[in-house]
């Protein structure tokens, strides 16, 4: 800015100037005319003799010439003098109206001899050539930087100036030798100096594959921007024709890297418009199929010319390939567009990845199932196929499957007490039984009878005597049973998919119906019978499912039922039920402990003498008692291994 400023100042002082030195100029060339006058006039006399002329309107020549009578004088006049003079001189030398001549009409006067010859006077400067201007530019080889300081250089300068600085080849055209071209640019690299000195003069650098810098003007509808990368690029504005009403459509291309990359804004625009100008700028090969309508809407910056197909034809009736480098468009269902692809899944089946297909993928395209191979084949359009085969890979991962260990141990705990007397008449009943453990005792008629002898004698009250035949037994029984019941079943299950175990026993139950046929002599009975089961189950239902950490998140469910008691005679087995459900988590091939669920049992059974055997105290006389409690105790260890 500084030396700018410097030129400026010195531009405007040379031109303050400029009058004062050629007055001074001026008078040093009429003082060496009148000097060389004085000096002729030693040999021509007539040139201080006095004269006195009055003319108005008068040829140079014609008065010149009356001057030369007068005084005796030898003028020779330049032919190309034919202007005018208007002058009145009284008692003036020759010598005075030669000078003033000069001086008035800018004549120069050359003696040669005696003779005067008078001409147009020309500046010996004005015949020197201008200096030459040399291009303010520098070149710093070791950093390959370039400075420039331009201020309306023609283009051709510039690029020969550099090309002599740097010994690279910039070229410019013919039409643009006498361009003029203004720029400041210090120590910036060689391209980027030169993309610069382009962009600012409304001009645009190319660089060919032979290293060569060619400078180039702006076509019809091209413009300077600086795109997103914040680099200088061209685009060139694209307005078709016919366009509807409302529509907005431009479409620009750049060259990033040796690609033609495409940025479009269109509003309302054709979808065919589109296809044409994008195709023609750059330089690709196509061929229409058949008609391709309606408008679109985009904003898309900087994709290839694949992309911008892809995003123009996505959601409509249309599609493109490629084959030999040209692009066929045309309706998805045509001959020539539609592709055909082979899957084939290397860790899912088939039917589980088939039923993740979006439903709206699938129209359109016809998919077929090779179950011996694993294999999927998609037949449709090539867009659709592309998406349904990117979703099949995402998806075809490994399963990891789950070993799970179940360690089932099951405690009961029963104390049964068993106490009554029992009488009757039996033939052959002798006397014995069990003391120990429990009583179990039979006594027969003789037994009782003693018995009954001995009580008369201590009370001297006759009881009396039983029948040969009868005989009683007394029971008082407690028995205790301790049963440990341990099951170590393994699962194996994929990720997701449930694993069920299940134990448990069946008991059956019989239920008879009879059936009366009425007749008139005599009804006739029919008897059947019918046996059904009860089950009695612990089922355990594992659901896995792995985290990508490997934790693994167990859905257990656990129903539990059993039989409790003794089930009346042909009648079904009482049983208790229980349920329950857990989300839980665990690392892989930690120990889970499902806390003990514990049952209790209570069971009493009794027969004896009607009214009787409901009195205290002769209740234990005339009937016999089963009192059973039992306890169970179930603990459930689950162990998840991940097995990949």
């Amino acid at each position: 800015m500084v030396r700018r400023f410097l030129v400026l100042l010195w531009i405007w002082v040379f031109i303050g100037l400029l009058p004062d030195r050629l007055h001074a100029q001026q008078q040093d060339r009429i003082q060496a005319l009148q000097q060389k006058l004085e000096k002729l006039a030693v040999t021509v006399p007539g040139l201080n003799d006095g004269v006195q002329l009055a003319v108005t309107g008068v040829s140079l020549p014609d008065f010149l010439n009356a001057l030369s009578k007068s005084n005796g004088l030898s003028l020779s006049v330049d032919p190309k003098l034919t202007f005018k003079v208007y002058n009145n001189f009284n008692n003036v030398t020759a010598i005075n109206i030669l000078i003033f001549l000069a001086k008035q009409y800018n004549l120069d006067i050359t003696p040669i001899g005696s003779i005067l010859y008078i001409t147009q006077y020309q500046d010996p400067a004005a015949n020197v050539p201008p200096p030459v201007h040399q291009v303010n530019a520098r070149y710093n080889q070791l950093e390959n930087t370039l400075s420039l300081e331009l201020n309306n250089d023609t283009l051709s300068s510039v690029a020969k100036r550099i090309t002599q600085l740097s010994n690279k080849n910039v070229v410019v055209p013919i039409a643009l030798q006498n361009r003029l071209v203004t720029s400041f640019i210090s120590n910036a690299p060689f391209e980027t100096a030169l993309e610069k000195l382009a962009y600012a003069n409304d001009l645009k650098l190319t660089r060919t594959s032979d290293n060569f810098y060619l400078f180039q003007g702006l076509e019809d509808g091209e413009q300077l921007y600086v795109n997103s990368d914040k680099n200088t690029a061209v685009r060139k504005a694209f307005k078709p024709a016919g366009s509807n009403a409302g529509s907005q459509t431009g479409l620009y291309v750049t060259t990033v890297a040796g690609q033609k990359l495409i940025s479009a804004d269109a509003t309302n625009a054709s979808i065919l418009d589109l296809v044409k100008s994008a195709s023609f700028e750059t330089n690709k090969s196509y061929f229409l199929y058949s008609e391709i309508r309606g408008n679109i809407t985009l904003h898309v910056a900087g994709v290839t010319y694949e992309h911008f197909l892809s995003a123009l034809f996505q959601g409509t009736d249309y599609t493109f390939t490629q084959e030999n480098g040209i692009y066929m468009i045309g309706d998805r269902k045509l001959e020539g567009l539609r592709t055909n692809k082979v899957i084939q899944l290397q860790n899912r089946a088939i039917d589980t990845v088939l039923a993740m297909i979006p439903n709206e993928w699938k129209r359109g395209v016809e998919i077929k199932e090779f179950r011996e191979q694993n294999t999927l084949l998609l037949s449709g359009s090539k867009p659709q196929i592309a998406e349904i085969e990117s979703l099949v890979k995402q998806i075809d991962l490994l399963v990891p499957m789950v070993l799970i260990e179940v360690t089932l141990l099951d405690i009961r705990k029963n104390r049964t007490v068993s106490t009554g007397i029992t009488a009757g008449i039996s033939d052959s009943i002798k006397t014995g039984g069990k003391v120990l453990p429990g009583i179990d005792y039979t006594f027969g008629s003789r037994s009782i009878n003693d018995f009954l002898n001995k009580v008369g004698k201590i009370t001297s009250v006759n009881l009396g005597h039983v029948t040969p035949n009868f005989y009683a037994t007394i029971s008082a029984l407690e028995a205790s049973n301790n049963v440990e019941v341990r099951s170590v079943p393994k699962l194996s299950t994929l990720n997701g998919h449930p694993a069920t175990l299940s134990i448990g026993t069946t008991r059956y139950y019989e239920i008879k119906t009879q059936n009366v046929i009425p007749s008139l002599s005599s009804p006739t009975s029919i008897f059947t019978s019918q046996f059904n089961k009860v089950d009695a189950n612990l089922a355990i239902t594992i659901r896995p499912m792995v985290s990508g950490d490997d934790q693994v998140t167990l859905n257990i469910k656990v129903d539990i039922s059993d039989f409790i008691g003794i089930p009346p005679d042909n009648a079904p087995p009482p049983t208790s039920n229980s349920k329950f459900e857990s989300i839980l988590r665990a690392h892989n091939e930690d120990m889970i402990v499902l806390g003990g669920i514990e049952r209790t049992e209570n069971s009493e059974n009794a027969s004896g003498v009607p009214l009787l055997s409901r009195i205290p105290v002769l209740k234990w006389l005339f009937s016999s008692r089963t009192k059973t409690r039992g306890k169970v105790v179930t603990v459930v260890f689950i162990k998840p291994t991940i097995i990949r």
